[in-house]
């Protein structure tokens, strides 16, 4: 059976035919004029007689006599594919290459995306950390499933649990981190667009990140709303009061259930969130992703978002977001970073704690004494809260100072004063 194979735009084709016996093979044009035989590497050549033949069908030959054929499609293919490949923003897809970036002019609108992970050198649990993880120490409340304990449905039947462990967790209980500094530091030098968080601890705000640079994505305790008739809000603090009194909090109008404006599992993310995203991620320079796993979405999905010539740094003890690495070799789009194929332009990892990470990134781009004043100060305002916020007391008769470390223990946290 012939095999036809194009040559050119004008029409004319080789015209391989092979014989039943495979013993008689002609190569000819499909113009009807004499082809060149396989053997002579040749298209359109003539003979003397006008036709060449040649006894024996040779795989390989007729192999490579294709592959030179298709060499002119295969580089047009390739030219086009390098045409439309995104324009490489970084000199270095590397940390150096972010840091280079970030102390150009080019760089001006950072979002950073951050997870539970810049909170655990707080003493806060991460979600899903093996052995350490929020889920897997829920044993105590008898759940159905871990994840329960953030499931609205679970927790309008069942809401005690919710409450026990917001005791144990609740915000201001804990010090902001290096990552929450570093978050305010950006802001400090005008250059964070916003911080989508999906914490809830309010640790950024207590660092000094302005609210009106802050997404809470998936809600906070700042506030609380009630979830009976009446709606009516609730603060931080009267939240807190109740919480740590072992009270359900009701509604003093209606007697409703009063839930801190967190997002559970089946409620939707705040209308801030999404009018938001609209609005940031075309803008964004750079995309920082820190101390999260992804796999929660929407919020994974945000990193889609960015231009597709924005570089992407991840700073998390492992790797997350990756797409789909066997598509990428098949030359089809993966989604999510790339941080090892050949064809990677924007896509930097950074394997090691938040903290690690963002101490690296201020100490390389000049700020580490910046970067070390803010969380001296912050500490010390801390700490200023706090002494003031304890009644002063005078040892009574027969009191001495030796009572005085009981005393200490039984006060709040430095964090959980600074809330207040």
């Amino acid at each position: 059976m012939p095999v036809l194979i194009p040559i050119d735009e004008s029409g004319r084709s080789l015209v391989i035919k092979m014989s039943s016996e495979g013993s008689k093979d002609q190569a000819s044009g499909s113009d009807g004029s004499g082809g060149g035989g396989a053997s002579k590497g040749k298209v359109g050549g003539s003979s003397s007689d006008g036709e060449q033949q040649h006894s024996g069908f040779n795989p390989m030959e007729t192999l490579e006599q294709l592959m030179r054929l298709l060499r002119p499609w295969q580089q047009a293919d390739e030219d086009e594919e390098a045409a439309a490949k995104p324009e490489q923003l970084l000199e270095d897809v590397t940390l150096e290459g972010v840091v280079k970036y970030m102390q150009s002019n080019k760089c001006k609108n950072i979002i950073v995306m951050t997870g539970a992970g810049i909170s655990t050198s707080a003493g806060i649990p991460d979600f899903r950390s093996p052995g350490t993880g929020l889920y897997d120490n829920l044993e105590k409340y008898n759940l159905p499933e871990p994840m329960a304990i953030f499931d609205i449905h679970y927790f309008m039947e069942r809401p005690e649990p919710f409450f026990y462990l917001a005791k144990e967790l609740y915000p201001g209980k804990f010090r902001p981190t290096p990552s929450h500094y570093f978050i305010r530091l950006l802001a400090d030098k005008k250059i964070l667009l916003r911080n989508y968080t999906q914490n809830i601890d309010t640790l950024e705000r207590i660092a000094g990140v302005p609210g009106d640079l802050m997404v809470e994505a998936h809600g906070t305790f700042h506030t609380g709303h009630c979830i009976g008739k009446c709606g009516k809000e609730y603060t931080q603090q009267w939240m807190k009061d109740e919480i740590f009194a072992d009270r359900l909090p009701k509604c003093t109008e209606c007697e409703g259930l009063v839930k801190p404006d967190i997002v559970f599992f089946g409620e939707s993310l705040p209308m801030r969130f999404s009018k938001l995203v609209m609005e940031d991620f075309p803008k964004c320079d750079l995309l920082i992703v820190m101390g999260t796993s992804l796999v929660v979405h929407p919020f994974a999905s945000l990193i889609e978002r960015v231009p597709v010539t924005t570089p992407r740094l991840l700073i998390n003890k492992e790797k997350a977001g990756e797409g789909i690495p066997r598509l990428r070799q098949l030359g089809m789009d993966a989604g999510g970073f790339d941080f090892e194929s050949k064809d990677k332009y924007r896509d930097v990892a950074y394997l090691g704690t938040c903290d690690d990470g963002c101490y690296k990134l201020a100490e390389m781009l000049g700020w580490k004494d910046d970067l070390d004043k803010l969380i001296k100060s912050g500490h010390e305002q801390i700490d200023g809260q706090s002494a003031a916020s304890q009644p002063s007391k005078k040892p009574s008769e027969g009191e001495t100072d030796q009572a005085e470390p009981s005393t200490k223990a039984e006060s709040p946290s430095k964090a959980e004063a600074a809330s207040k």
